[in-house]
């Protein structure tokens, strides 16, 4: 196939983009903005594969969207452009607004008219996937219950009502339209090339600077963890081999306590990287209890039971070897954190090589 992949330069998106290019033989061409989120230092593994091709460009514009359809003529669409970081849209909602909402109406009416132009097979096949979280479902509470496929939304930041308000466009064009849509709502992404301001890789690198380790309220907030090497293969079943108009929940059956998270953090690093060789004290004894997040939901847990039964996937790593993977990952790539940090890999953006004129074969 000849895949559309939006956000590509993103954690997730770039963990997919990886996938795509080293373990199949589809196409890419990667959509990306290029937000302070979005990073090509994500897709050096894939180097200058020919079968990737960068477009930096904004999903909320119309006619460049429309040039990339007509130019490259994609079999599939993955849509993974968003903001998605809550507290940030606490501060700023509007920017959620605009991208995960009149962006994502933007990608659907470009793919709407490229999907007009196929023949009956092309049609047929042409599949469209919206990849969303399962922060639209809200909150759980603390006692028991999982978020399944038909559980009401009841969002609960602007992040999450965006979101929500881009899942019922998605799902809009496929009963008013026919465009063939698949959506999948994912809980907790964690791994490699992870934006630093989240919390796993930001309790990583703020332990080994002996920084605060700040923790919301209690820490007793519970999370699904999903391994992202994981969700980037769940999202490739999905694609092959989902029913359109269907959804799938994608989960990595690991509920953890914040704080429990944080304390599981503290003891691998202790055992990678000893804080007492660096002259620190314990990095357990950097945690600090800050306010709350307003409206901060209490529990998220996914049943994944569809997406097993229907069309064969289940994740491959547990929290313990997952987060073992991901802790050991940034002490390799301590370089990589520093460009972020400092906002090298943003001065860099003016050398990117822009994709060439004619789309992979």
């Amino acid at each position: 196939m000849r895949i559309l992949v939006t956000g590509g330069a993103g954690f997730i998106g770039s963990a997919l983009v990886r996938h795509l290019i080293l373990n199949t033989s589809h196409s890419v061409i990667n959509v990306d903005k290029l937000t302070y989120a979005g990073n090509l230092e994500s897709l050096r593994p894939i180097g200058n594969d020919p079968r990737h091709v960068f477009e930096h460009l904004d999903i909320c514009d119309a006619e460049g969207m429309d040039r990339i359809f007509a130019q490259h003529r994609p079999d599939t669409v993955m849509h993974l452009a968003a903001e998605s970081h809550v507290d940030r849209s606490i501060d700023g909602p509007a920017a959620f607004i605009q991208t995960n909402m009149v962006g994502t109406y933007t990608l659907l009416e470009a793919a709407r008219r490229h999907w007009g132009t196929l023949d009956a097979p092309a049609r047929a096949a042409f599949r469209f996937h919206h990849v969303s979280t399962d922060e639209v479902y809200g909150d759980l509470g603390a006692d028991g219950g999982l978020f399944t496929e038909s559980t009401p939304y009841a969002p609960s930041s602007p992040y999450s009502a965006s979101k929500a308000g881009s899942d019922h466009l998605v799902r809009a064009w496929h009963r008013t339209y026919g465009l063939p849509v698949l959506v999948s709502n994912c809980s907790n992404n964690y791994g490699p090339y992870h934006f630093p301001e989240k919390l796993i890789p930001l309790m990583i690198l703020n332990a080994l600077e002996g920084k605060p380790l700040p923790v919301y309220g209690e820490g007793l907030q519970v999370r699904d963890w999903l391994y992202v090497e994981d969700h980037a293969r769940a999202l490739l079943h999905v694609v092959e081999n989902g029913t359109p108009g269907r959804t799938y929940n994608i989960g990595g059956h690991n509920e953890q306590r914040n704080i429990d998270v944080v304390r599981a953090i503290c003891a691998l690093l202790e055992e990678l990287a000893p804080a007492a060789t660096h002259g620190r004290r314990p990095y357990a004894e950097l945690i600090t209890h800050v306010t709350d997040r307003p409206g901060h939901d209490v529990r998220y847990a996914i049943d994944a039971e569809r997406i097993h039964r229907e069309l064969g996937w289940t994740p491959r790593e547990t929290f313990q070897t997952g987060l073992r993977k991901t802790v050991r990952w940034y002490l390799d790539h301590l370089d990589w954190c520093r460009h972020i940090q400092n906002g090298g890999y943003r001065r860099e953006r003016l050398g990117v090589h822009e994709a060439a004129a004619s789309p992979p074969q």
